[in-house]
């Protein structure tokens, strides 16, 4: 029988693990993106900028794999909040950083307050997983 919510959450896994597997290769394809991201009052942000490459990567393809989809799901809860500081240093150095992502206060905020927990929430409906995503 057709179960359009399991359909929807199955697709809504995949979107998520193929983005997060695409942002965890950016940390490697494009490393200076990240780098004017990162609060200055954190250390080494050449490890944070792998660290999170390599974190995103395992849990975009953990929540593509049945038996690991509910751990990657806390775990990408998790990543997101350890990125708040971020999206809130960001605001704080005026949503610009030189020769790289500019964008206008709002959206940042934006970004802040509506897309990242969306992303947080949208995570959090998949630690609910059992067989196919019901």
């Amino acid at each position: 029988m057709f179960d359009p919510i399991s359909m929807i959450k199955i697709l809504l896994k995949y979107i998520l693990g193929v983005f997060f597997l695409i942002a965890g290769f950016n940390h490697f394809w494009n490393p200076g993106f990240y780098y004017p991201l990162i609060p200055d009052y954190l250390p080494f942000p050449v490890l944070i900028n792998t660290g999170s490459g390599i974190v995103e990567i395992i849990l975009g393809m953990g929540i593509l794999w049945e038996r690991f989809s509910t751990t990657a799901a806390w775990g990408i809860v998790l990543l997101l909040i350890f990125f708040i500081p971020s999206h809130v240093y960001f605001i704080q150095i005026g949503s610009c950083v030189e020769d790289g992502l500019c964008v206008p206060k709002w959206v940042a905020w934006i970004r802040l307050l509506v897309i990242h927990p969306i992303l947080i929430y949208w995570a959090y409906i998949l630690t609910k997983n059992n067989k196919y995503g019901k």
